[in-house]
């Protein structure tokens, strides 16, 4: 007895779909193995900067003498004493710092971009990295200070007392 082409097709993918089904349902039974460390995990998590206005990074910097990548955009510091300071990576740009005190400031890195740091005592200060494009620095005294990469483009350093090697751009 001859079977027909339809019901040998059909035979072969009932076939075919049981071998599919037993495969699959024998995934699903697979036991599974975890890892185990011997340490128990660590947990990083970031604890996020407090955001501060500019207000409020100014008494901070007022009070500890840090304000390490803090927001001080357009404040006024003239005359202020921040000898010693830790400035590293703050934005001062537009800063009013005119007749400041800034003697062995570390500035590393920071954005002082148009600032007015006219008169101002700038001895033995780190600018290393720091961006005084367009800066006043009409008068003042960098006697001393580190000023390896920093971007003096567009500063006025009309009668500054500069380092050996930065001269009037």
């Amino acid at each position: 007895m001859k079977k027909s082409i339809f019901q040998t097709l059909t035979n072969y993918l009932i076939a075919a779909l049981f071998v599919v089904l037993v495969a699959g349902f024998s995934l699903f039974e697979q036991p599974t193995a975890k890892a185990q460390s011997l340490t128990p995990p660590v947990t990083t998590e970031a604890t996020p900067a407090p955001v501060r206005t500019v207000a409020e990074n100014v008494r901070h910097l007022l009070t500890t003498n840090e304000c390490v990548g803090c927001n001080l955009r357009g404040a006024s510091l003239k005359d202020t004493n921040l000898q010693n300071a830790n400035l590293e990576n703050a934005n001062l740009q537009g800063v009013d710092l005119e007749r400041a005190n800034l003697q062995g400031t570390n500035l590393k890195g920071a954005n002082l971009q148009g600032a007015d740091l006219g008169k101002a005592s700038i001895i033995g200060a780190n600018l290393d990295n720091a961006n005084l494009f367009d800066a006043d620095l009409e008068k003042a005294n960098l006697t001393g200070t580190s000023i390896v990469g920093a971007n003096f483009q567009g500063a006025d350093l009309e009668k500054a007392i500069t380092p050996p090697g930065l001269t009037n751009y």
